[in-house]
């Protein structure tokens, strides 16, 4: 007989994570699954200090995920990397996942409940959303981090944090010219009042990503950070409601979406102001209310 887990947590981030252990830690057996190779979600690629996360002191995103990491794998959780959700089927008491995992044929995975954890990605420009092009890196992360600054020309596009952090990320890896290209600015001031005036263009902007221009400029690098958008790129059950904003709509009180048995949390949902302590606190709220729902139904 096919295994039957209490729980398929899908997305192995701070929220997928935390739910993750605590189920295990109030008897139950979850099964985690990640896409990457690696737990931690965007924290995992994030090589700058976590200075909001009080029980992080001194320690940068990447090593935040690692701590992470081996909660989990102390908590005798199994994971499986490199592995997607392609679908959703069924309801309540059992459903059905179909899982892709490298290189093996799908799989169908058995749960008695689902917790959505997939967290966000991020947003491309207008009309290339689906293609890569040379020079033009969307998002943080490792493909940044990968990146030969020494030398280069930088146009950031975005108002955010992440912009004005990848400002002083490119500019002490040896940038020769970067500039910031905002519509508004979002960022923090901590972070803007490091910017010189100089390399702030706020405004509407023409962009050209295939010459790598802005406003006519010609620039080595084109780095965008327009923000984020839900992961739902496995195919979700018409009864998984989207909120106006696009993202997973939730219970206030529990996390559970508008699938009975189905949850969703993190910046998946955006339930609350994202980071990892409040993706974790969401992790903690789906796994009580998991058990809340299979012991009642145990007695």
């Amino acid at each position: 007989m096919e295994k039957l887990w209490d729980a398929v947590v899908v997305g192995a981030g701070p929220a997928g994570a935390s739910c993750a252990v605590w189920l295990r830690h109030l008897g139950f057996k979850p099964l985690l699954i990640e896409a990457s190779d690696r737990i931690g979600g965007l924290a995992a690629r994030n090589p700058f200090d976590d200075i909001w996360t009080v029980t992080s002191p001194h320690q940068t995103g990447v090593q935040v995920a690692q701590h992470m990491a081996e909660q989990v794998q102390a908590s005798g959780i199994e994971v499986w990397f490199e592995s997607c959700l392609q679908a959703l089927d069924g309801q309540k008491p059992v459903f059905e996942l179909s899982v892709a995992r490298a290189g093996a044929a799908p799989v169908i995975v058995r749960a008695k409940r689902v917790v959505l954890a997939t967290g966000v990605k991020p947003r491309g420009l207008a009309g290339f959303e689906d293609q890569s092009l040379p020079g033009v890196i969307v998002g943080p992360g490792d493909a940044i981090m990968a990146l030969a600054f020494a030398g280069k020309r930088v146009a950031i596009l975005g108002g955010g944090d992440n912009a004005f952090e990848n400002y002083e990320f490119a500019k002490s890896r040896g940038a020769s010219d970067v500039k910031i290209f905002a519509r508004t600015v979002r960022a923090q001031k901590q972070f803007v009042s490091r910017v010189l005036a100089a390399d702030l263009h706020i405004g509407s902007t023409q962009v050209d990503p295939v010459a790598r221009t802005v406003n006519g400029q010609t620039y080595d690098y084109l780095l965008v950070f327009y923000g984020w958008q839900a992961n739902l790129d496995f195919a979700a059950t018409p009864a998984l409601a989207i909120d106006e904003r696009g993202f997973v709509a939730t219970d206030a009180a529990c996390a559970q979406t508008s699938l009975p048995g189905v949850f969703a949390i993190g910046e998946l949902a955006q339930r609350m102001h994202p980071c990892v302590p409040t993706a974790m606190a969401d992790g903690v709220v789906a796994a009580k209310a998991i058990e809340r729902d299979l012991s009642a139904q145990s007695v």
